[in-house]
């Protein structure tokens, strides 16, 4: 567990529990008390419509699970620019997430096994 108790949910991470998929059931365990960016809980709402998937008051299910919502502002626009380096392949929502884990001194729960190396200065824990 982080020092602070603080999990930092990546969209996918969101998105297998959503979607019963493999390492559901680790995300399902830490929701309560989790935190997501704003940024990646667009990257959710956005993959549901995609496949067609009802996502009308998707955030207030999550938040009546325990899961908070950071906004995402200057400051969070500078921290997530500043992770950006060549070859690292990490989108947008990656870096957002990454950003808000180390601001928080959390750890970062996504499915992507890429971001140990690609963060060493974050905590992060891969569901699968």
């Amino acid at each position: 567990m982080p020092p602070d108790g603080r999990f930092v949910l990546d969209a996918s991470a969101v998105l297998a529990l959503l979607q019963g998929e493999p390492g559901a059931e680790r995300v399902e365990k830490i929701l309560d008390g989790s935190l997501m960016s704003c940024v990646n809980l667009s990257e959710v709402l956005q993959k549901a419509e995609q496949h067609d998937v009802d996502a009308e008051g998707l955030e207030y299910d999550l938040e009546a699970l325990g899961v908070g919502f950071r906004s995402f502002d200057v400051p969070d626009a500078r921290s997530t620019a500043e992770r950006w380096s060549a070859g690292t392949g990490l989108s947008l929502g990656d870096r957002a997430c990454l950003a808000l884990a180390r601001s928080v001194g959390g750890t970062a729960i996504t499915t992507e096994r890429r971001w140990v190396a690609a963060a060493p200065d974050v905590a992060v824990t891969a569901i699968r």
